[in-house]
């Protein structure tokens, strides 16, 4: 490829890159005003701008991983062993381990970008890259709706939690009201390297709960007639497994590995972005070995029986513990979603104010705004699909396919490859993206064929509550 000019295309000021050149990996400051504004700019104006840059520039690595697994080890580890019972022990390992390694590679393309493209800030700024105005558009949008769908996951995830940790006979639309209103306090704080505090609370309680679901669905299976010789599981995919099921399947485990979609929002705080390798290797792997783990062992215990979240398979009192100690996990890794949301639109509409960096009343106002309308949004998204693997099949399908799969795979031939293409190097690596591409695509095809049809066929059935009522099923 020839040099780029990405001009026309960015609306910041920041430092562009060509093909020629090579990222020492350090980030220019956050976008300056438009000429005319600099002169404008009064000496307070000038403070809050400075303070803002320091604010939103003191991610390290370390604390990136933290942030990194927040996003991403939530939610997605819960709906695994279901995924098992549904592929077989062979299919859902494979599945795991297969599509975490390509995870990884496709987060490292999307760093490469964030290097070669520093004014890069989310991830509509590379749909710009790509396809222009539209590919802007679109992928904000995406972006947009996807973590509106997340946060109303863990929305919904709260209300299950609450409802089985009381046991209580209020309605089930109070305590999705009372999961909201928690994800909006958390997501107050704007800055990333501030959300990672919380991260080592986050790791701790999904840790804990898994384990405790782990142990006590052991426990539950050793103590049964029969003991674990008895429990139902299989190999290979159950008897009667349809196209619908195995494809929920399927995007529940790539619901698990979505962590791309933010990474360009959070290497955007990164005081040295080429330390991005370290962090996505080491969420990585941790992921793929928690998610096999997880998976296979509660599958193991309880067999075709299991459910999701997996937490409800502990057992009474053992699910009603597991959630408790959930509970952190539940609203902290929700709550990150809001704030890049927020982030993103927040950052669009106040990119040449001072507004931006919320460090004034005016940005505190409009801040507070902007998250609590995502958590409204949430909250009717979390009753309206009140059921949890479709909730995460649909938004893996529609929008998780393209930023961990076919936006990474377009990038490296659209804005990453050098050279010829009969260069052995680039035909490798051409044959390697093309397949990614050819996965996403599908993942996004049959995946939303299989979600669609499988919420018609549960509303049909009367298998799931019905929108704000009060019953859980």
């Amino acid at each position: 490829m020839g040099s780029v000019d990405i001009s026309d295309y960015s609306d910041t000021n920041k430092v562009v890159r060509t093909d020629n050149e090579k990222s020492d990996g350090i980030i220019a400051a956050p976008p300056q005003y438009d000429g005319d504004m600099v002169g404008e700019m009064s000496e307070a104006e000038r403070n809050i701008y400075e303070h803002g840059v320091k604010k939103f520039s003191r991610l390290g690595w370390k604390r990136l991983t933290i942030v990194l697994i927040v996003e991403a080890i939530a939610l997605g580890s819960l709906s695994i062993p279901s995924s098992f019972a549904t592929l077989g022990m062979v299919a859902g390992v494979i599945c795991c381990v297969g599509l975490g390694f390509v995870a990884i590679y496709t987060s490292y393309i999307v760093g490469l970008v964030k290097l070669k493209f520093p004014e890069v800030a989310h991830y509509p700024d590379a749909g710009r890259l790509l396809f222009g105005r539209f590919g802007y558009e679109l992928v904000n949008a995406m972006l947009i709706l996807q973590l509106t769908f997340l946060t109303g996951s863990h929305c919904l995830t709260g209300t299950i939690a609450f409802t089985n940790i009381t046991e209580s006979s209020i309605c089930s639309v109070v305590f999705g009201v009372v999961s909201a209103i928690l994800l909006l306090l958390l997501a107050i704080p704007p800055s990333f390297a501030e959300m990672a505090i919380l991260g080592y609370v986050d790791f701790g309680s999904i840790i804990a709960a898994i384990g405790i679901t782990i142990i006590g669905t052991g426990i539950k299976s050793t103590d049964a007639p029969g003991g674990l010789s008895a429990v139902e599981w299989s190999a290979w995919p159950k008897e009667g497994t349809t196209f619908t099921d195995a494809f929920i399947a399927v995007s529940n485990i790539v619901f698990a590995y979505s962590f791309a979609m933010c990474q360009f929002s959070f290497m955007d705080e990164m005081h040295t972005p080429k330390d991005f390798v370290k962090s996505i290797w080491t969420l990585g792997l941790v992921e793929i070995v928690i998610y096999t783990v997880t998976g296979a062992l509660i599958y193991a215990f309880v067999g075709v029986d299991v459910k999701s979240p997996a937490l409800l398979s502990a057992g009474h009192t053992l699910s009603r513990v597991a959630f408790g100690i959930a509970l952190p996990v539940i609203f902290i890794s929700g709550s990150i979603n809001t704030v890049v949301c927020g982030r993103l639109i927040h950052g669009r509409i106040f990119k040449n104010s001072p507004i931006r960096f919320i460090n004034t009343p005016m940005g505190w106002i409009t801040w507070l705004a902007i998250i609590t309308a995502i958590t409204v949004a949430a909250f009717i998204i979390a009753e309206v699909i009140p059921f949890f693997s479709d909730l995460l099949s649909i938004s893996s399908a529609l929008f998780i396919s393209g930023f961990t799969f076919y936006f990474p795979a377009l990038m490296w031939f659209m804005l990453l490859r050098e050279g010829k293409w009969t260069e052995r190097r680039n035909l490798m690596i051409g044959a390697l993206n093309l397949a990614i591409l050819i996965i996403g695509l599908v993942t996004l095809v049959g995946g939303t064929y299989s979600s669609i049809d499988d919420i018609i066929l549960n509303y049909k059935a009367g298998t799931v509550r019905g929108v704000f009522a009060c019953s859980m099923s």
